[in-house]
């Protein structure tokens, strides 16, 4: 019988050979395997039994390969019953995902973090469940106060006393003393990561944390003690968190013995931030920038900064905003994140500081069933944020007080009978009540917003409206009876994404819904579909049923 050369094999592009007994042809028992990631599969064309898997193979000898079994026939023999492989995809696994820093330096499994939910959605169970799983998270400190935030800290460094865990620090612009007393205590537990969440440029809060973390060790090394995550959506604020701190800002932290000369002069050297996060169309806080857009755009601005500054360690660029399902995942890597975060799907979660109404409703969010807001912490400057309208009149109504706030200067500038509706329809009490009851909670938290407000009728007016505001999330969190339609509740379209991808699955149901099982679900579906990706490439035609990864048990 005539030899065919390796190099004449129209059907060889690898050179191996597997043997027809160790081939499966059977549809579920390829799943099986192509879902193994930490192995290496060969694919075979049968002429008769059609599309085939392996994972074992044997370096092919042209010289000993007969014709019939080269081009995938029936072999004419059972003493050398080979077939030629047609495509190969080697070991793909959740560790071929991402920069491998990021797991180094955070102490994690998975280029992955799950970021934070003011107002402790991002609950201590959250953290702690994805924490003993290897993954970080961020608490949701934005919004609490100080007794309640100390607590959290304490609960989850019992549980975690080596992490991985993160705290979030949201800037506060109106209440500047929340933010620094967030740092206080972050210092003081030494809480070593946070989340820098909606900041607008960087302050002397979030620059006091950063160089009080710097060391130099015998080498001349610099040890950076406290890592920071940068959430960003503008490249504004990115180039502030890619950039050293500004020595100003240094400089009074010295003047006010907050951080050493040796501090100051170190945190010249260093980014402000070791992560930069791209939030793009996120829940809660957002610019609603597309990913595809952002996140290269970040990228290209780190390359560019690095250049010029030389860092020792770089950047890294993550990607967070639209991520809720395992395709989205992959694309977020593929396009250069060094790691990925999700939000909005972990509300629905049973670790999540989400009321039953709410996980069940969120369990239903479809894409469309998202919309814009204003924002609590920002109103006066007609920021806004994305959350669920299906369900609630929340997003109305609170657009419904910006516009009244837009209009007038002061409350008593508002007419009579729009007055009474504000009383009747959405605050359900007088607004001298409502300041009253505004006035109790600043005596508490930051008494200067008060003196502000008595000099400022506009000013006295947002703080009221605020009040509504503020409470919505809560009432979100706790279940509040008889408040269900005022619920403010934030998602981004990813949610509504991943429902529809968990449509028919075991996570159809909310109280299935785990953190840990969610997470690799994700990170475990992208690196599969990265698999089938490298096959396909080949020009292999899979089954339409093995193209997707689809949550038919449970990962935990």
């Amino acid at each position: 019988m005539e030899k065919t050369k390796l190099s004449e094999h129209p059907l060889s592009p690898w050179p191996w050979q597997i043997n027809i007994s160790n081939v499966s042809f059977d549809l579920a028992e390829m799943s099986k395997q192509l879902k193994k990631l930490s192995l290496g599969c060969y694919l075979v064309n049968h002429n008769n039994k059609g599309l085939g898997i392996s994972q074992k193979a044997s370096v092919m000898d042209p010289h000993d390969f007969d014709k019939h079994t080269a081009l995938n026939e029936e072999p004419v023999s059972t003493h050398n019953t080979y077939l030629s492989v047609s495509a190969f995809s080697p070991a793909l696994g959740t560790q071929s995902l991402g920069d491998r820093h990021f797991r180094r330096v955070h102490g994690v499994k998975y280029a992955y973090y799950a970021g934070s939910m003011a107002n402790g959605i991002s609950s201590e169970e959250l953290v702690i469940a994805l924490g003993k799983a290897g993954i970080l998270c961020s608490f949701g400190a934005g919004g609490l106060v100080k007794e309640r935030v100390e607590q959290a800290i304490r609960n989850i460094q019992a549980a975690l006393p080596n992490g991985p865990y993160a705290f979030n620090l949201l800037h506060s612009p109106s209440e500047p003393a929340m933010e620094k007393a967030s740092v206080g205590l972050f210092l003081k537990y030494k809480v070593r990561t946070v989340e820098a969440s909606a900041f607008l440029g960087l302050t002397p809060q979030i620059v006091h944390y950063r160089a009080a973390g710097l060391s130099q060790t015998p080498d001349g090394q610099i040890c950076i003690e406290n890592k920071v995550i940068a959430k960003v959506s503008r490249v504004e604020v990115a180039r502030h968190f890619m950039q050293p701190a500004p020595v100003n800002l240094l400089q009074d932290l010295v003047n006010q013995g907050l951080i050493t000369k040796q501090q100051m002069l170190l945190a010249q050297k260093v980014p402000m931030a070791d992560d930069i996060t791209a939030e793009a169309d996120s829940g809660g806080h957002t610019d609603n920038r597309p990913l595809v857009t952002l996140l290269p755009t970040l990228l290209a601005l780190r390359d560019s900064i690095q250049a010029e500054f030389q860092y020792s360690n770089p950047l890294r660029v993550g990607a967070g905003g639209g991520i809720g399902t395992p395709s989205a995942a992959l694309a977020a890597f593929n396009m250069g994140a060094a790691y990925i975060v999700t939000g909005s799907i972990n509300q629905a979660c049973v670790e999540a500081g989400a009321s039953e109404h709410t996980r069940a409703l969120l369990s239903t969010t479809e894409m469309a069933d998202v919309t814009m807001a204003p924002a609590a912490d920002m109103f006066e400057m007609g920021v806004k944020l994305q959350v669920v309208k299906r369900g609630t009149f929340f997003p109305m109504r609170a657009n419904k007080l910006y516009d009244i706030y837009s209009r007038y200067d002061s409350i008593e500038a508002i007419p009579s009978d729009e007055r009474e509706k504000l009383e009747t329809q959405i605050f359900r009490r007088s607004l001298d009540e409502v300041w009253q009851g505004t006035v109790d909670f600043f005596k508490e938290r930051d008494p200067k917003v008060l003196e502000r407000a008595r000099s400022q009728p506009k000013r006295k007016m947002a703080l009221i409206f605020r009040w509504y505001l503020g409470l919505s999330s809560r009432w979100s969190n706790i279940g509040e009876a008889g408040r269900e339609m005022d619920y403010q509740i934030w998602a981004g379209p990813a949610l509504g994404a991943f429902n529809q991808w968990a449509k028919g699955s075991y996570l159809d149901d909310y109280q299935s819904r785990h953190a840990v099982d969610i997470a690799k679900h994700l990170l475990y579906g992208a690196a599969y579909l990265n698999r089938i990706n490298h096959i396909t490439a080949q020009g292999i035609n899979l089954p339409v049923a093995l193209r997707r990864w689809r949550p038919t048990k449970r990962m935990i």
